[in-house]
Protein backbone atom coordinates (compact mmCIF):
# COMPACT_ATOMS: atom_id res chain seq x y z
CA UNK A 1 0.00 0.00 0.00
CA UNK A 2 1.78 2.83 -1.13
CA UNK A 3 0.97 6.25 1.48
CA UNK A 4 2.43 9.39 1.54
CA UNK A 5 4.56 9.19 5.21
CA UNK A 6 2.51 11.66 7.98
CA UNK A 7 -1.21 11.52 5.82
CA UNK A 8 -3.63 11.05 8.15
CA UNK A 9 -5.90 7.60 7.83
CA UNK A 10 -9.50 6.64 8.24
CA UNK A 11 -10.70 3.27 7.68
CA UNK A 12 -14.40 2.97 6.83
CA UNK A 13 -15.91 -0.71 7.20
CA UNK A 14 -19.13 -1.69 5.53
CA UNK A 15 -19.85 -4.90 7.75
CA UNK A 16 -22.06 -6.34 5.54
CA UNK A 17 -21.14 -5.51 2.24
CA UNK A 18 -17.23 -6.63 3.54
CA UNK A 19 -18.76 -10.06 4.96
CA UNK A 20 -20.47 -10.52 1.60
CA UNK A 21 -17.22 -9.76 -0.08
CA UNK A 22 -15.28 -12.25 2.39
CA UNK A 23 -17.53 -14.97 1.61
CA UNK A 24 -17.59 -14.84 -2.02
CA UNK A 25 -13.87 -15.24 -2.05
CA UNK A 26 -13.47 -17.62 0.81
CA UNK A 27 -10.97 -15.34 2.59
CA UNK A 28 -11.12 -14.80 6.51
CA UNK A 29 -10.24 -11.11 7.96
CA UNK A 30 -7.66 -10.40 10.88
CA UNK A 31 -9.35 -7.04 11.88
CA UNK A 32 -5.76 -6.75 14.01
CA UNK A 33 -3.98 -6.43 11.24
CA UNK A 34 -6.15 -4.33 9.55
CA UNK A 35 -5.09 -1.99 11.72
CA UNK A 36 -1.14 -3.07 11.85
CA UNK A 37 -1.15 -2.88 7.99
CA UNK A 38 -2.78 0.36 8.02
CA UNK A 39 -1.11 2.14 10.72
CA UNK A 40 1.84 1.50 9.38
CA UNK A 41 1.64 3.63 5.97
CA UNK A 42 0.76 6.38 8.03
CA UNK A 43 -1.08 7.71 11.58
CA UNK A 44 -4.22 5.74 11.47
CA UNK A 45 -6.63 8.30 13.01
CA UNK A 46 -9.73 5.74 13.10
CA UNK A 47 -11.31 2.64 12.32
CA UNK A 48 -14.70 2.37 12.00
CA UNK A 49 -16.96 -0.98 11.92
CA UNK A 50 -20.15 -0.19 10.55
CA UNK A 51 -23.11 -2.82 11.15
CA UNK A 52 -26.70 -3.32 11.56
CA UNK A 53 -27.98 -5.66 13.78
CA UNK A 54 -31.17 -7.55 14.43
CA UNK A 55 -31.97 -6.55 18.15
CA UNK A 56 -34.14 -9.49 18.77
CA UNK A 57 -31.16 -11.85 18.37
CA UNK A 58 -29.75 -12.01 22.09
CA UNK A 59 -27.23 -14.70 20.48
CA UNK A 60 -26.23 -13.00 17.05
CA UNK A 61 -23.15 -14.30 15.03
CA UNK A 62 -22.05 -10.37 14.62
CA UNK A 63 -22.02 -9.30 18.70
CA UNK A 64 -18.70 -11.48 19.63
CA UNK A 65 -17.03 -9.67 16.44
CA UNK A 66 -18.65 -6.07 17.46
CA UNK A 67 -17.51 -6.58 20.85
CA UNK A 68 -14.17 -7.72 20.28
CA UNK A 69 -13.30 -4.78 17.71
CA UNK A 70 -14.92 -2.17 20.47
CA UNK A 71 -12.49 -3.56 22.63
CA UNK A 72 -9.51 -3.96 20.26
CA UNK A 73 -9.33 -0.23 18.92
CA UNK A 74 -12.24 -0.02 16.78
CA UNK A 75 -14.95 2.64 16.76
CA UNK A 76 -18.11 0.16 16.24
CA UNK A 77 -21.09 2.06 14.71
CA UNK A 78 -24.32 0.09 14.37
CA UNK A 79 -28.17 0.36 14.28
CA UNK A 80 -31.06 -1.78 14.20
CA UNK A 81 -31.89 -3.84 11.62
CA UNK A 82 -35.01 -3.65 10.20
CA UNK A 83 -37.15 -7.19 9.61
CA UNK A 84 -39.92 -7.17 6.90
CA UNK A 85 -42.17 -9.39 4.69
CA UNK A 86 -41.61 -8.77 1.03
CA UNK A 87 -44.65 -9.38 -2.12
CA UNK A 88 -43.42 -12.70 -2.24
CA UNK A 89 -43.94 -13.56 1.38
CA UNK A 90 -40.24 -14.00 2.09
CA UNK A 91 -38.82 -12.35 5.32
CA UNK A 92 -35.79 -10.08 4.61
CA UNK A 93 -34.16 -7.89 6.95
CA UNK A 94 -32.73 -4.37 5.75
CA UNK A 95 -30.03 -2.51 7.86
CA UNK A 96 -28.10 -0.27 5.21
CA UNK A 97 -25.68 1.52 6.74
CA UNK A 98 -24.64 4.06 3.99
CA UNK A 99 -25.88 7.32 5.39
CA UNK A 100 -23.87 6.58 8.53
CA UNK A 101 -20.92 6.27 6.39
CA UNK A 102 -20.98 9.11 3.87
CA UNK A 103 -22.16 11.66 6.98
CA UNK A 104 -18.97 10.48 9.28
CA UNK A 105 -16.71 10.34 6.26
CA UNK A 106 -17.70 14.13 5.28
CA UNK A 107 -17.76 15.30 9.24
CA UNK A 108 -13.96 14.31 9.48
CA UNK A 109 -12.53 15.30 5.85
CA UNK A 110 -11.59 18.47 7.60
CA UNK A 111 -9.08 16.32 9.43
CA UNK A 112 -8.45 13.10 7.16
CA UNK A 113 -5.72 13.26 3.81
CA UNK A 114 -6.66 9.51 3.42
CA UNK A 115 -9.82 7.72 3.13
CA UNK A 116 -9.74 3.84 3.30
CA UNK A 117 -13.40 2.54 2.56
CA UNK A 118 -13.88 -1.53 2.90
CA UNK A 119 -17.04 -1.61 0.03
CA UNK A 120 -18.21 -2.25 -3.18
CA UNK A 121 -20.98 -0.28 -3.05
CA UNK A 122 -22.01 1.96 -5.83
CA UNK A 123 -24.29 4.11 -3.51
CA UNK A 124 -20.24 5.56 -2.13
CA UNK A 125 -19.35 7.29 -5.25
CA UNK A 126 -21.18 10.79 -4.86
CA UNK A 127 -19.19 10.84 -1.22
CA UNK A 128 -15.67 9.20 -2.80
CA UNK A 129 -16.36 12.22 -5.57
CA UNK A 130 -17.34 14.67 -2.65
CA UNK A 131 -14.11 14.03 -0.44
CA UNK A 132 -11.92 14.07 -3.66
CA UNK A 133 -13.09 17.34 -4.67
CA UNK A 134 -11.94 18.53 -0.94
CA UNK A 135 -8.33 17.17 -2.21
CA UNK A 136 -8.94 13.85 -0.49
CA UNK A 137 -7.27 11.00 -1.84
CA UNK A 138 -9.85 7.83 -1.48
CA UNK A 139 -8.93 3.63 -1.79
CA UNK A 140 -11.41 1.32 -1.67
CA UNK A 141 -10.98 -2.28 -1.06
CA UNK A 142 -13.10 -5.09 -2.26
CA UNK A 143 -13.74 -7.88 -4.77
CA UNK A 144 -14.13 -8.54 -8.40
CA UNK A 145 -13.38 -12.26 -8.12
CA UNK A 146 -17.17 -12.88 -7.57
CA UNK A 147 -19.97 -13.58 -10.07
CA UNK A 148 -21.20 -11.21 -10.13
CA UNK A 149 -18.55 -8.60 -8.49
CA UNK A 150 -19.48 -7.28 -5.26
CA UNK A 151 -17.61 -4.29 -5.83
CA UNK A 152 -19.50 -1.88 -8.71
CA UNK A 153 -17.53 -0.48 -11.50
CA UNK A 154 -18.58 2.59 -11.00
CA UNK A 155 -17.35 2.97 -7.43
CA UNK A 156 -13.83 1.56 -9.01
CA UNK A 157 -13.84 3.95 -11.60
CA UNK A 158 -14.30 6.77 -9.10
CA UNK A 159 -11.60 5.76 -6.31
CA UNK A 160 -8.15 7.01 -6.53
CA UNK A 161 -7.02 3.62 -5.67
CA UNK A 162 -9.18 0.33 -6.03
CA UNK A 163 -7.18 -2.36 -4.28
CA UNK A 164 -8.69 -6.48 -4.96
CA UNK A 165 -9.94 -7.84 -1.48
CA UNK A 166 -8.36 -11.22 -1.85
CA UNK A 167 -4.57 -9.86 -2.88
CA UNK A 168 -4.41 -8.29 0.75
CA UNK A 169 -4.81 -11.90 1.87
CA UNK A 170 -0.78 -12.34 3.16
CA UNK A 171 -1.09 -8.64 4.88
CA UNK A 172 -4.69 -9.12 6.51
CA UNK A 173 -6.03 -12.51 5.71
CA UNK A 174 -6.27 -14.71 8.94
CA UNK A 175 -3.79 -17.33 10.23
CA UNK A 176 -4.45 -19.72 13.86
CA UNK A 177 -5.18 -17.47 17.00
CA UNK A 178 -6.62 -14.35 15.30
CA UNK A 179 -9.71 -13.10 15.72
CA UNK A 180 -11.31 -13.56 12.38
CA UNK A 181 -14.77 -12.68 10.66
Amino acid sequence: MENASGERIVILIDGANLYTALKTIDFDIDYRKILTFFSSSGTLVRAIYYTAIIEEQVHSTIRPLIDWLAYNGFMVRTKPAKEYTDDAGQRKIKGNMDIEIAVDALELSDTIDHFILFSGDGDFCTMIEALQRRGKRVTVISTILSQPPVAADELRRQADVFIELASMEGDIGHSSGSLHN
